[in-house]
């Protein structure tokens, strides 16, 4: 016997289309996902291109990773305050690897909802593997717009963000305490070709996102 989920689940095609949603905001969706170690400046730079946009009338949202993990992301330990043990075990998501996979997975696909609405979607994850990232560019590009998907390397050295270390990360997993850091005990993959490398260890996080900005512009996302 079939289970319902398994027969009955279809795709409907919304009634607004992408392009009649962006020529409503006066500008293009996309979903720019700034990539890099804890520390490099994500979520600082996102938030100040988010604000830049904002000011010019453009629609916008960020999707932090901190903020993420509070909610749709959170980790057994959050579920388990409001859920059994059972439902935190199966939903909530740690820091492994295929953790971290379906944590990419699930705020991609919320970023492609956000995309298809016609949104400029600041994303702020470390999003480490290579793989994760590539699945994700395919996933947006071939359900909408070529170019829809803008990889944004944020491109920090490891001894800039250690001596950043806004939460500690670095120190503890220097001392042993934690495990699993990226760049520490497990690997970041710099993108290969991203559409904009922001060199963040000797520029003000103001001029990166100027850089976004302009780079927005260029490709024509934005007025």
């Amino acid at each position: 016997m079939q289970m319902v989920e398994e027969t009955h689940v279809t795709w409907h095609e919304h009634s607004v289309s992408q392009d009649e949603r962006e020529r409503l905001n006066g500008h293009r969706g996309c979903v720019i996902w700034f990539t890099g170690l804890s520390g490099s400046g994500k979520s600082t730079i996102a938030n100040l291109v988010d604000h830049k946009l904002h000011v010019l009338g453009v629609h916008s949202f960020v999707l932090d990773g901190d903020n993420i993990r509070h909610g749709l992301n959170a980790s057994q330990q959050m579920l388990a305050n409001q859920h059994d043990e059972e439902f935190a075990k199966r939903f909530g998501l740690g820091f492994s690897a295929q953790d971290r996979e379906e944590n990419i997975r699930r705020i991609g696909t919320v970023a492609q909802l956000f995309r298809t609405a016609g949104i400029v979607t600041l994303t702020a994850f470390v999003s480490p593997y290579q793989r994760d990232r590539d699945s994700l560019r395919k996933c947006v590009e071939s359900s909408g717009n070529s170019g829809d998907f803008i990889e944004v390397f944020v491109d920090t050295p490891l001894e800039v963000c250690e001596q950043r270390d806004p939460k500690d990360l670095y120190k503890k997993a220097r001392a042993g305490e934690l495990k699993g850091m990226t760049g520490i005990d497990d690997p970041y993959e710099p993108p290969p070709n991203p559409e904009l490398t922001l060199q963040a260890g000797n520029k003000t996080a103001q001029s990166l996102a100027d850089e976004v900005v302009a780079h927005l512009r260029s490709v024509g996302k934005i007025k």
